[in-house]
């Protein structure tokens, strides 16, 4: 066989490479694709999450009330789903998850402008150095967000349930997700904000979330008041089996809130998934014998109380610790939420009518405070950070740092904005109407 000159054979070469060139490249850009599995596990999460509020949230809550404010407790909810929708599309995601600088995002993504250039390829957040690469689309991870963006607010009403203007409501909520929320959620999730770069662990919410609507509650009690005829008036639920329907709906859809939070269908989905139920079991477990010890009965109250209190407290920790600490977590979780709910409250003298700080405050500090400590590296682990973030002392000061600010922004920005409202609409329904219920006064309905 007749040997091919070497020029021959190097002309040959070099024409083979620039004809594979173009393959290669699209090999390379096939690398960088939407993920099916993922994309589907994340869609699945948002509907979870979303079921969180309704029907989840909006019965738990109603099942708490009096007769006659049940529709109206339904109504808060279902109202904040639609409001915060809106909101979240024409500016809350774009200052959210904007680039922005460490304090807010910006509005270039306001009425989701750029979504159709953008909508078939896999999203990052932020951009350069920092920027955190997905697997998934835009749309589902702004409509994951969306979901976290809703049950928030949403979260604030069963501290001033019974008594807020509607009017006041849908006013507050708006400027509450748009001044309050959304800094909130970028100074945490964006990889340009503060509390990012700071290297404080949330992994699903237990500041954007818990703390920021806990606070938020309980500063709305204070403002408002107490309820017409506390302490004297019969204040029982109306229905706990619609609230015990509403707590359970939280729990399945809290698979999403926090295994959905690994943003991918891979086994750190599987651990937040794993510890979330560990420590929702044992937070109820505590908050029930501790009642038992306390009261001499198990309430059924109780035991949905703890189970929630445990889903809140594992919450920012999910994704960094693994099974035993989180049923840890859990116990102290519910042992400090039954110590919300009860003597804290009464020991303050405030009206949170269902606990929205006793619960959802309490237990998103005492997660994201136990986290500092019991995170497991392996689990964050990255190729740019081998290690992951243990716990250790460093990491408990910098929650504890994140937790401080997040109370006090929420705090204050709340107390502003409630003022705002109270100028614009007036905050709460006169004595009369509040007596009646906000069912018949606020929506003219009622329950038969």
């Amino acid at each position: 066989m007749k040997r091919m000159p070497a020029r021959a054979a190097l002309a040959l070469a070099a024409t083979a490479l620039l004809a594979a060139a173009p393959a290669l490249a699209q090999d390379e850009a096939a690398t960088q694709k939407i993920d099916t599995g993922d994309t589907a596990w994340m869609l699945t999460s948002t509907a979870l999450v979303l079921l969180m509020t309704i029907p989840g949230l909006a019965l738990f809550y109603a099942g708490m009330v009096r007769k006659k404010n049940v529709l109206a407790t339904m109504m808060q909810s279902f109202t904040i789903t639609a409001l915060v929708t809106v909101v979240w599309m024409v500016a809350g995601y774009s200052l959210a998850f904007g680039e922005g600088n460490a304090w807010i995002g910006d509005f270039s993504r306001v009425f989701l402008a750029g979504l159709g250039e953008t909508w078939d390829k896999p999203f990052s957040l932020g951009s350069g150095d920092s920027a955190v690469a997905t697997t998934i689309p835009e749309s589902v991870f702004l409509m994951f967000q969306m979901t976290f963006a809703i049950i928030t607010p949403a979260l604030i009403t069963g501290a001033f349930a019974d008594r807020m203007r509607f009017s006041a409501l849908v006013l507050f909520n708006v400027l509450w997700s748009l001044l309050v929320y959304a800094p909130v959620a970028h100074w945490v999730w964006h990889p340009n904000g503060w509390i990012f770069a700071l290297g404080a662990l949330d992994f699903a919410g237990g500041t954007v979330v818990h703390i920021n609507a806990g606070v938020a509650g309980l500063v709305c009690a204070v403002v408002l008041g107490r309820r017409v005829g506390y302490g004297n008036d019969n204040m029982a639920p109306y229905n706990l089996s619609l609230a015990v329907i509403g707590a359970a709906l939280l729990w399945v859809g809290w698979f999403g809130f926090n295994a959905g939070s690994a943003v991918g269908a891979g086994a750190r989905a599987g651990m937040a998934m794993l510890v979330t139920q560990i420590a929702a079991a044992g937070a109820a477990l505590a908050w029930m014998f501790a009642e038992w010890a306390t009261k001499g009965k198990p309430s059924v109250l109780g035991v949905i109380s703890g189970a929630v209190a445990g889903l809140v407290a594992i919450t920012p920790a999910s994704g960094f610790v693994l099974p035993g600490p989180a049923l840890l977590i859990g116990v102290v979780a519910g042992l400090s939420g039954f110590w919300g709910a009860t003597a804290l409250k009464h020991m303050c003298g405030y009206d949170d009518s269902l606990d929205a700080f006793g619960v959802h405050g309490i237990c998103g500090i005492v997660g994201s405070l136990m986290v500092g400590f019991l995170a497991y590296g392996p689990l964050s682990a990255t190729a740019a950070l081998p290690e992951g973030s243990p716990g250790n002392l460093e990491q408990f000061m910098k929650q504890a740092y994140a937790t401080a600010a997040v109370f006090a922004f929420s705090a204050i920005g709340t107390f502003v904005l409630l003022k705002v409202t109270d100028v614009a609409v007036g905050l709460r329904v006169p004595e009369e109407e509040e007596r009646e219920g906000l069912d018949v006064t606020q929506h003219g309905e009622r329950i038969a």
